[in-house]
């Protein structure tokens, strides 16, 4: 039985067929499938990139649901990249899809992300950011980096900017501080919130069962462990920001060319 191909056709009348061959010959990284990267990846998906490179270790746990595409009660315990990879293939099966189911480290990173035309990084583990914009402002890669997703409401307050312009975001002042410790230049593109973080309200009965209006995420900063509180439009706006930018960056390239 044939595949279904994929239907651009909307897509066309907005970029043109040009554009649209574009996209279909980029290859493109994306980092960390929560609730930011997995709302990237589909954007990107239906906007007809024809090669995905998936780089995700975890598992779809219950405290995802409030936020992540690929959380429901059915794939709680599967792989995020398994799940992101049979999702976009059952939008565009002709997509090429590169699963990698490991943590992105110093010593796989430049072979996990040799084809990529692009990358966005969606990843909230610190330590692992930090060594991955590394990475790529070093090797001279095109990218996109997300910064602090959690403790947000207004979606009014999200901007793409660089990361040297970022204000009011924790984790961006952060990388800002450990990149140039580095000394990484810090003028590269960011997804991030002007908005104040709101503190959470951390009381609650069952050391396993955070309050209802906070996410299960933890973040490690220092071996603290942070439960950082979410809603379930802010990360997807970013991730699909951080996708925009990616598509206008292709397109403005095929028009340059």
């Amino acid at each position: 039985m044939a595949m279904n191909k994929a239907d651009f056709s909307r897509t066309e009348l907005l970029i043109g067929e040009k554009g649209l061959q574009a996209l279909s010959k980029t290859c493109i990284a994306v980092i960390g499938l929560g609730g930011v990267g997995s709302y990237s990846a589909e954007a990107l998906a239906r906007s007809g990139i024809g090669k995905l490179i998936l780089v995700d270790f975890d598992i779809v746990e219950p405290s995802n649901v409030n936020r992540q595409i690929l959380a429901l009660q059915s794939t709680i315990g599967k792989y995020k990249a398994d799940l992101m990879q049979q999702r976009i293939l059952d939008i565009n099966p002709q997509a090429e899809i590169v699963v990698h189911r490991e943590v992105l480290n110093k010593d796989n990173q430049e072979q996990l992300l040799a084809e990529a035309d692009y990358c966005v990084d969606a990843i909230d583990s610190l330590n692992s950011k930090i060594d991955l914009l590394e990475f790529l402002v070093r090797n001279k890669k095109r990218f996109i980096s997300v910064m602090g997703a959690g403790n947000r409401l207004d979606p009014n307050l999200i901007h793409i900017s660089t990361l040297d312009k970022s204000h009011n975001c924790p984790l961006a002042r952060r990388v800002r501080k450990l990149l140039k410790q580095r000394e990484i230049e810090i003028n590269f593109p960011c997804v991030y919130s002007s908005e104040l973080p709101i503190k959470p309200n951390q009381k609650s009965n069952n050391p396993s069962i955070e309050h209802p209006n906070i996410s299960q995420k933890i973040v490690y900063n220092n071996s603290q462990r942070i439960p950082i509180g979410s809603i379930s439009y802010i990360p997807a706006i970013m991730g699909m920001m951080a996708s925009s930018w990616v598509i206008k960056s292709i397109l403005k390239d095929s028009t340059d060319n």
